[in-house]
């Protein structure tokens, strides 16, 4: 069992900065690739970016290319979402995800253990 705790949202102007962060719980962090989601109201849960279990390998949606970036830190347990040049459309509640295998990454059914997620929300 994983629970995952997210932190580090708030309100921020458009081109601003946040970095969110997402502590694990239990002995087995560093055996699960972790990846972050968000959706925004009246939206469909989107894939945001995703990191391997040694942090060697990373993929990005489109839309968070260049801007955003992934880390993790398996010693803390933790796994880093650094958001920059924020835009009113990265508002969104993001929620961090463990999943058991490094595959495609961007669906949510290959994810076990969910996060409750952080409000982030950019204003223009």
């Amino acid at each position: 069992q994983v629970q995952l705790v997210e932190s580090g949202g708030g309100l921020v102007q458009a081109g601003a900065s946040l970095r969110l962060s997402c502590v694990a719980s239990g002995r087995t962090f560093s055996s699960y690739a972790m990846g972050w989601f968000r959706q925004a109201p009246g939206k469909e849960r989107e894939f945001v970016i995703a990191i391997s279990r040694s942090g060697g390998s990373i993929y990005y949606a489109d839309s968070v290319k260049g801007r955003f970036t992934i880390s993790r830190d398996n010693a803390k347990n933790t796994v880093y979402l650094q958001m920059n040049s924020l835009r009113p459309e990265d508002t969104a509640v993001y929620y961090c995800a463990a999943a058991p295998d490094w595959a495609t990454m961007t669906r949510g059914y290959e994810y076990d253990y969910w996060g409750q997620g952080t409000q982030v929300t950019v204003s223009s």
